[in-house]
């Protein structure tokens, strides 16, 4: 019997809930580990001080580690077969990728400003997030001194700018969001067809906290769109759920319009704040400044999201002339052509 896949992580974590909830629906044998946990500091290091952290078996007792949840998809993709979260489709495929990114870098930011920027939320999480790790009382009273007060001094700043001009523009994408993914899914059960995909895990990893986690966020869900909170309940767990080959995808003439308005709501942020980033790394500036719905948000420069942006580029000259007509013709309008034409 081969060795199971190992994932370190934390039930706080959205990118450690998007992987582990990917493995359940894969069916790929795992075991969940505590991030902090002595079982991890047996195993070989963590490329990247990043969660989760997943190992590969390779050999008789070897492990292969791996971060950055988006590589850690497509190793497993590669790795085990059956049950795939990537469309067989390369223009699907790319869209889902889009997705899966935007998810990755911009809906995490209102996953993070609800988390550290607004007060109710704060007090919320420093007294919950040592728990679900078994940290005795006394860590939980140090735990807003130490890890909190880190993490609301990266809110300004690394995550977003100023929190009373940007913090109202990544609430209004919040908004928009649940009526989004609301409209969508009762048109059908994920985004492109009757099985998940990578799209899919990346929004649902952040959702597990926004609508399952912050009392402020939660609120906003549960008033709004209760139908997209029972949909990340249910995404935790699909390992029940039947997928037969590579049936279930949408055909590319069925995306339909509520997905062509998602396309628009990342072309609304996203896009704009991608290609700022780039502009500013490359520049060699500390600062990201863009426009958002006519209004200024910044936010320091970021590398990494530099490299995102590269890598969602190299996927588009990947595709054959016809697929990349196809999504051409898909983004048209919507305010992603941008980051391809760039």
């Amino acid at each position: 019997m081969s060795r199971p896949v190992m994932i370190a992580g934390a039930i706080g974590s959205p990118y450690t809930r998007k992987m582990r909830a990917l493995l359940i629906y894969r069916r790929i044998p795992y075991r969940f580990l505590d991030w902090n946990s002595a079982e991890v500091a047996a195993l070989p290091p963590r490329p990247r001080p990043l969660m989760p952290c997943i190992w590969l078996p390779e050999g008789d007792d070897g492990w292969r580690a791996l971060s950055d949840s988006t590589f850690q998809l497509r190793a497993l993709e590669a790795r085990y077969a059956g049950r795939s979260v990537v469309p067989s489709d390369p223009a699907l495929a790319f869209l889902s990728y889009l997705v899966e990114d935007y998810a990755d870098e911009w809906v995490t930011k209102p996953m993070f400003f609800y988390r550290w920027g607004v007060e109710e939320n704060v007090d919320h999480a420093c007294n919950v997030l040592p728990l679900w790790s078994g940290a005795p009382d006394e860590m939980v009273a140090m735990f807003r001194k130490t890890f909190g007060q880190r993490q609301i001094d990266r809110l300004s700043g690394v995550v977003t700018g100023d929190l009373e001009v940007c913090g109202p523009i990544i609430e209004a994408s919040y908004h928009r969001l649940l009526a989004l993914l609301r409209d969508r899914f009762r048109e059908q059960r994920f985004l492109l067809g009757a099985r998940p995909s990578a799209a899919d895990f990346g929004l649902h990893g952040q959702l597990t906290q926004l609508v399952g986690v912050e009392p402020s966020s939660m609120a906003i869900a549960r008033a709004e769109a209760p139908r997209v909170m029972a949909w990340v309940d249910v995404m935790d767990d699909l390992s029940g759920w039947t997928v037969e080959g590579d049936a279930g995808w949408l055909a590319r003439d069925d995306l339909g319009d509520r997905f062509r308005e998602l396309l628009g709501e990342i072309g609304r942020t996203y896009a704009p704040f991608m290609l700022a980033n780039a502009r500013a790394v490359d520049a060699g500036e500390d600062e990201t400044h863009c426009t958002i719905d006519g209004q200024h948000y910044w936010q320091k420069a970021f590398g990494y999201q530099r490299k995102c942006l590269g890598w969602l580029q190299d996927e588009y000259r990947a595709l054959s002339a016809a697929d990349r007509s196809f999504v051409d013709k898909t983004l048209a309008g919507t305010g992603c052509e941008a980051l391809l034409s760039a």
